[in-house]
């Protein structure tokens, strides 16, 4: 799905049916758009002008993309000021396309399993498939989650919230091909990855994830901002343990 067009027209209020008038297509036509085919270029151009948008801002083109410095990333491919303002289609999409790769890391991360009722069903067709599946959430125990709660001034909540999210993953746990991990890193960001896409939620200091900024970025550099995100990510993931028996159950619904 376009989820950037679909964006646009919720901000702008225009329907599928202004759309059929500027452009003088059938609706299923429209639909096909919002569903992720490109429109002619003629229609790219009479949407974006009904829809006061850039083209590149709609649809990633190489040939109406900003020209730019050869120091300057097109890798973010869209940017929101809170996470709470991606659409979920957006998510599900980074997860659905993934291949090869799946990797989750954030101190919670509940939103994830809470917003995607067939995450689990989705996560067990990509194992199945060869897809690996890496999942890391912070230590319940560890000092750094302590420390965050007391930041966010959650009131000791986060450490529920955490164990409340692997009871959600709880059939996957020792799925075949899924990993799921704590660490006890202080985190910087959480980072969301499906094979060359990633969401990047950086973190500041006392604002709630939700209300966070967030990034989608495309691979498309060889050592550009997806790659340093991933060796973000790994060298995590270097530092995290195994769940130790059953130590997840005795989740508090939050």
């Amino acid at each position: 799905m376009n989820g950037k067009l679909r964006e646009a027209l919720i901000e702008t209020h225009t329907s599928v049916s202004d759309l059929v008038e500027v452009t003088g297509v059938d609706p299923k036509t429209v639909q096909r758009w919002l569903n992720g085919r490109v429109p002619h270029p003629r229609h790219r151009a009479a949407i974006a002008q009904l829809l006061d948008r850039r083209e590149d801002t709609l649809w990633m083109l190489p040939d109406t993309r900003v020209p730019l410095s050869p120091h300057q990333s097109q890798e973010i491919i869209s940017a929101y000021a809170h996470r709470s303002q991606a659409p979920v289609e957006e998510w599900w999409n980074i997860f659905s396309q993934a291949q090869d790769h799946i990797d989750m890391l954030a101190n919670s991360m509940l939103f994830i399993p809470e917003q995607h009722a067939g995450l689990i069903t989705l996560l067990k067709e990509k194992s199945a498939a060869g897809c690996e599946i890496r999942l890391a959430l912070a230590d319940p125990a560890c000092e750094m989650v302590q420390v965050r709660d007391e930041e966010e001034r959650l009131g000791g909540t986060l450490p529920g919230r955490i164990k409340n999210c692997l009871y959600h993953f709880r059939e996957v746990i020792n799925h075949p091909g899924v990993q799921i991990r704590y660490h006890s890193t202080p985190l910087y960001n959480s980072l969301f990855r499906g094979d060359d896409e990633m969401m990047i939620t950086p973190h500041l200091y006392g604002l709630h994830g939700s209300k966070a900024p967030l990034l989608h970025l495309r691979r498309l550099e060889e050592d550009g901002i997806f790659e340093n995100f991933l060796s973000h990510f790994e060298a995590v993931w270097s530092t995290t343990r195994p769940l130790y028996g059953l130590e997840w159950i005795g989740y508090e619904q939050s």
